[in-house]
């Protein structure tokens, strides 16, 4: 018997990947984000290879991911694929602190983020 079979998320021409536990706050991971959304996947490869920003490793390891998962799981053509839509959002804070003047108490923020890319190929694009 077994379960039946989940509905796909996404469109048939569209495959996804999600990286979560980012170590950096959502703000500074959509900047880098931002580079990729819309472009070739890749241009955006190249971009994320020679950009400066520490996090763009692991923005350009789950493009990876999504090209991968687009060529393996949805059969489709590597070369006509898209950035279609990269998000990112909040995920756990870890909260910590620093002792200051006059018995008070600095709080320090330590931000996760996940990131979300979504590829599209481009030849039969809904």
């Amino acid at each position: 018997m077994g379960k039946a079979k989940n509905a796909r998320r996404v469109a048939d021409n569209e495959a996804m990947a999600v990286a979560k536990m980012l170590r950096t706050s959502p703000q500074k991971l959509n900047l880098v984000a931002g580079l990729i959304r819309g472009k070739k996947v890749d241009k955006a490869m190249a971009d994320l290879t020679f950009s400066k920003k520490r996090i763009a490793q692991d923005v350009k390891k789950c493009l990876q991911s999504a090209i991968a998962n687009a060529e393996n799981n949805h059969g489709l053509d590597v070369d006509e694929l898209i950035v279609a839509e990269a998000y990112c959002g909040k995920n756990l804070t870890l909260k910590r602190g620093r002792p200051r003047a006059r018995g008070r108490f600095g709080k320090i923020m330590k931000p996760f983020s996940q990131l979300t890319i979504l590829v599209r190929q481009k030849g039969e694009s809904a």
